[in-house]
């Protein structure tokens, strides 16, 4: 098992509420529920700040797009790709 630490967070009202609801309807405690949205949340970050630095680094190697290629690819999104 990890070792775990106390962290200590301001929320407001409504957030606390919500936070009390779901752990009493999911039985699992505010500071397991708390922790999990944490996880989650980081991993979503990490994951922008790394495709971010990822894109810098193209940039700096000269790989990007014109508009027009980019502006082609994004009008691909959503459809079903013909190969």
């Amino acid at each position: 098992m990890n070792e775990t630490i106390l962290v200590s967070t301001r929320v407001s009202a409504d957030l606390a509420e919500r936070l009390a609801a779901l752990a009493q309807t999911t039985h699992r405690s505010k500071s397991f529920l708390a922790a999990q949205a944490i996880e989650e949340f980081l991993n979503v970050q990490e994951w922008q700040v790394e495709a971010i630095k990822e894109g810098l680094a193209a940039a700096e190697r000269g790989d990007l797009k014109s508009h027009e290629q980019a502006i082609a690819i994004l009008n691909t999104w959503g459809k079903n790709a013909k190969a």
